[in-house]
């Protein structure tokens, strides 16, 4: 397809972070640089080690394929390929893409002229990723506690880990994640439905302007955030899911090790119940 008119206008020099114009360069309607490159290296390299490790382990069948982590015996040092090195490299390879896209992105924006929103969110769930894998393995002291790369073998280190703190639900920053995560889906989907009844009438009715969705919420809830704060608090409570998500497995196990409905112990020894 040719390029788009207005793509043109964007598709500017300048902005790159390393590598300056010898990395500036497209490909289709796809912006590389030397991030874009990264992105491609470690992608492939990790994809190729993860079928590897299928070739080399029991099963090709999709959901029963998994690359383990070393065992908790290693601790934090490298261990043999077949025993869980496989996992370490392909751990690398994954934060090694994660960040270049992140990087990619920030170029990007550069080259726009507009803030840092899209990578910083991005880099959120980079957050979430790495302190599953890096952080809270690193806290622990054994590679080992990080999750498998596998379908059903995730599903059951979720399962497991859960189980050790009896009730996982009881995690404060788990119910916070969990909160967040809904309350954005249930913004979004009012925002989504209010356009989508402003912009789309039946047939003899009138288009609605920005106006109408403004009242709408006023007589709804009191309070219209507007058309650019929806957005705004849209992101505001996806960065919060995320970063909630990470912070209630960081705390289970380095700052935790009980079952998680012990912790509210605090509420019953309150004195207000003497």
């Amino acid at each position: 397809m040719s390029m788009l008119s207005f793509e043109r206008k964007y598709r500017v020099r300048g902005g790159t972070l390393i590598g300056g114009d010898l990395f500036d360069f497209w490909v289709g309607p796809f912006y590389c640089g030397f991030f874009g490159v990264t992105t491609v290296f470690f992608s492939v390299l990790g994809t190729a080690l993860i079928l590897y490790g299928a070739a080399i382990g029991p099963t090709w069948n999709i959901w029963q394929i998994s690359i383990a982590p070393p065992d908790i015996s290693y601790g934090l040092a490298l261990a043999p390929l077949r025993e869980g090195g496989l996992w370490q490299i392909i751990t690398v390879c994954a934060i090694g893409a994660f960040l270049s896209w992140m990087l990619r992105e920030i170029e990007i924006c550069r080259k726009l002229g507009m803030g840092y929103h899209v990578p910083f969110a991005f880099g959120t769930a980079i957050f979430a990723y790495v302190s599953l894998v890096v952080i809270r393995p690193v806290l622990m002291g054994a590679w080992g506690y990080g999750f498998p790369y596998g379908i059903m073998s995730h599903l059951d280190w979720v399962s497991n880990t859960g189980y050790q703190y009896l009730h996982f639900h009881y995690n404060p920053a788990h119910m916070l994640a969990v909160t967040f995560f809904f309350t954005t889906t249930f913004m979004l989907a009012m925002h989504g439905g209010a356009v989508l009844a402003a912009i789309n009438p039946q047939k003899g009715q009138t288009l609605r302007v920005t106006e109408h969705e403004n009242s709408f919420f006023r007589d709804l809830m009191g309070y219209s955030v507007g058309e650019l704060g929806i957005h705004r608090l849209g992101l505001a409570l996806a960065l919060a899911a995320g970063f909630f998500s990470a912070v209630c497995i960081i705390i289970s196990g380095p700052f935790w090790n009980q079952g998680w409905p012990a912790w509210w112990n605090w509420w019953l020894q309150l004195p207000i119940w003497n």
